[in-house]
């Protein structure tokens, strides 16, 4: 599966636990994620507490089990979190993106378990897919095998998900059903129009590849005809070898990428280093597995068109 392993010390899971606390009471007035008089939906990271909210509107209180700034892929759930899971009306989470959520949904006795990547399809994507970044990329990969979870970041895929997301709530909390199936119509329709959206603007640009750190981008280069060149398996705080810098800047220069960029949640180090041995251009590119006071934007759809706009720069839109 496509998500980052990295070495997490006791201190760090403590840190991430300690993180976890007060993830019950970020998203809401109230200090537990369950019992209150609306639909208790605990969501695991912010693309599902979003869908969640927009979807549920008065009717829901959602809680995210990934605090504002965490990096979602390597949370660890607190003892109390997983309480008040327990207790809740519905779980929404993506299966196999963050393995401690899905072992305590697997032993939790919420009626409503809505696992996001059973709505739509996933893939593999990553260096090792569709022979364009092995043509220049000598390295090993083992990290990229498995499916691609970053199913949000692909506005139809998204949709999909809201669909399945809004049926889900119908059936769980049918007095509410009417409401839920309107407020779901009016998100498939925003979604659509930011699939117009990226296909009008990256439907001419000057070349069409670009460079992340994290393999998070192949659905959305995939549906708007793009090819993402990621930097994964190298470590966040480690410089990248010679060898690498050596295949990314020749498939720079045979490409025509002008750009490395890096997101919001981990380290821009590697991003950095890279783009000052090959002359590249730095910026950034987010997977919107949360929002903070560094993202460019207040929520999903804000972001994605900065990202976007970040795209065109970088591929040269005509």
């Amino acid at each position: 599966m496509n998500v980052r392993r990295r070495h997490i010390s006791g201190i760090a899971i403590a840190a991430a636990t300690t993180l976890g606390l007060g993830t019950l009471s970020a998203c809401s007035d109230s200090a537990s994620a369950a019992n209150t008089d609306k639909f208790d939906v605990v969501a695991a990271f912010y693309p599902l507490q979003y869908l969640a909210e927009q979807i549920g509107g008065d009717h829901v209180h959602v809680t995210s089990l990934t605090k504002p700034g965490q990096e979602p892929h390597d949370l660890e759930i607190s003892a109390q979190q997983t309480a008040a899971l327990g207790e809740s009306d519905a779980v929404l989470y993506l299966k196999n993106l963050q393995p401690s959520v899905d072992d305590v949904v697997s032993q939790s006795g919420v009626k409503t378990k809505i696992d996001a990547a059973s709505l739509t399809t996933e893939e593999k994507h990553g260096n090792e897919v569709g022979g364009h970044a092995a043509s220049h990329d000598s390295s090993k990969n083992d990290e990229l095998a498995g499916l691609d979870p970053h199913i949000w970041l692909d506005p139809v895929r998204y949709a999909q998900v809201a669909e399945g997301v809004g049926k889900a709530f119908e059936k769980a909390d049918p007095k509410n059903a009417a409401d839920y199936t309107t407020s779901t119509a009016a998100l498939v329709k925003k979604l659509d129009a930011l699939d117009t959206e990226f296909k009008t603007g990256l439907a001419n640009t000057r070349t069409k590849v670009f460079i992340t750190t994290h393999a998070a981008f192949g659905y959305l280069a995939e549906r708007y005809g793009l090819t993402e060149e990621a930097i994964n398996g190298l470590d966040p705080e480690s410089e990248p070898s010679a060898e690498r810098v050596k295949d990314l800047e020749k498939m720079a220069k045979a490409d025509g990428v002008t750009t490395v960029f890096y997101e919001t949640l981990v380290s821009d180090k590697t991003a950095k280093t890279i783009a000052a041995d090959a002359n590249l251009k730095t910026d950034v590119l987010d997977p919107i597995e949360g929002i903070t006071e560094k993202s460019r934007g207040k929520d999903y759809f804000s972001v994605q068109r900065a990202n976007l706009k970040a795209l065109q720069t970088a591929l040269g839109s005509k």
